[in-house]
């Protein structure tokens, strides 16, 4: 007889993790007994929170505010939100439209719970950020996958937008749609972005629009965020957080952003879910908002020069075909050619150049479902030395795999 805590559901077998985060951990394990690790693997910045933001935390811990809040955010930083949103974008967002998250995933998953029901199907483009694939199939729906156009060195990545309008049927509940895009760099543009706001007013469709990279944009890159057209409550659902923009990944703030009557709903889902917010976060939200954004802009201009740099030195290895992106801050190159050459598949190279030589990305396949397959996603949140020492590594691999051949 099985046992009952074996009995589980199916769906905790179905879904998948997310792979960053075990090639972080073999990324450790590795440093801890004493190999020379260089990580092009994590995807948050390598700058420390700015002191300005982590001393309002201490404040806030020395004023043991350390208890539970509303379920709903802080309203000073709900206010500030609203005011960031409004200024950034020309938008009229209310305080009372914002949720403070757990994280922008909190922010997805308050969105996704409270629409997609079961047999829906969601459209997601391929590659994606794990969650907006694997939090339908949580929920009892179908991600529907279209996959990006690639379109070269030069032009890098595009949305197919026929193809997202061929896979529109009765039963799609939404789009959901990262932009500045992870994995690739993308920064779709503004005319893309209207296009897929006219396929959801035609279609009565939601858009799960997560902008949690919007403050790095690169080459004055054509973005435009949904919180910019006027109808965005009709069909906008906003995730964004405090992770990236203000290196805060481990502080677990983010925001959704939807119409009143909506968002008073989804406090009693989110206080079943975490009850509230951390509170010491939030208060340095607060500053993080409305304080000096200097350490961010430096931090932007940091990882520019950071892209160019990476961009430049993978150029240099055989079988690598590379576009320099404009947002956030992945690379994501193209190796079919090189792969094909040396009878490997991007999972194979990826663990090997892991265990002889140190290096650590991520294969493209961990940003489901098929696309990823040919390409292999690098985080540039690294010192300048180390990706220049890592990517010389990377083309000795190559140098040695393909003289075998």
């Amino acid at each position: 007889m099985i046992s009952p805590v074996l009995n589980y559901s199916g769906v905790v077998e179905e879904i998948s993790g997310e792979t960053a985060f075990q090639y972080i951990a073999r990324a450790k394990e590795l440093t801890s007994r004493g190999f020379n690790v260089i990580s092009f693997g994590v995807g948050q910045p390598d700058i420390p929170t700015p002191p300005h933001i982590i001393e309002e935390g201490k404040k806030a811990l020395d004023l043991r505010f350390t208890g539970y809040t509303e379920t709903e955010g802080i309203r000073e930083l709900r206010e500030s939100v609203a005011e960031y949103l409004n200024a950034k974008y020309g938008s009229d967002v209310r305080p009372d439209e914002v949720l403070i998250t757990m994280g922008t995933k909190g922010a997805a998953y308050l969105a996704m719970a409270a629409y997609v029901r079961p047999k829906d199907e969601v459209i997601v483009t391929d590659p994606t950020y794990p969650v907006y694939s694997e939090l339908p199939k949580f929920l009892g729906a179908r991600p529907v996958y279209v996959p990006l156009k690639w379109l070269g060195s030069e032009e890098g990545f595009a949305l197919d937008l026929n193809a997202i309008h061929e896979s529109i049927t009765k039963k799609t509940r939404g789009i959901a749609i990262v932009n500045p895009h992870n994995p690739t760099g993308a920064v779709f543009s503004s005319k893309e972005v209207e296009e897929l706001m006219d396929l959801a007013r035609d279609y009565k469709l939601l858009i799960f629009a997560d902008e949690i990279y919007d403050n790095f944009l690169y080459e004055n890159a054509d973005f435009k965020s949904f919180m910019s057209f006027p109808d965005w409550r009709d069909h906008v659902l906003y995730c964004n957080g405090f992770s990236k923009t203000f290196s805060m990944t481990g502080w677990r703030l983010g925001y959704l952003v939807v119409r009143r009557e909506v968002a008073k709903l989804l406090v009693k889902l989110a206080v079943n879910t975490w009850s509230c917010p951390p509170s010491v976060a939030q208060k340095a939200g607060v500053t993080a908002l409305k304080g000096d954004w200097t350490p961010v802009r430096e931090m932007v201009k940091l990882f520019d020069r950071r892209r160019l740099t990476l961009y430049n030195e993978l150029r240099k290895v055989k079988g690598f075909e590379v576009w320099r992106g404009r947002g956030a801050f992945y690379l994501f190159p193209r190796v079919a050619k090189l792969l094909g050459s040396v009878g490997l598949d991007v999972e194979a190279f990826v663990n090997k150049l892991i265990d002889e030589k140190y290096v650590v990305t991520l294969p493209g396949t961990a940003f489901p479902k098929d696309f990823g397959r040919d390409y292999i996603r690098f985080s540039y949140a690294v010192d300048e030395e180390k990706i220049v020492e890592g990517v010389k590594r990377i083309r000795e691999l190559v140098e040695e795999i393909t003289a075998k051949t």
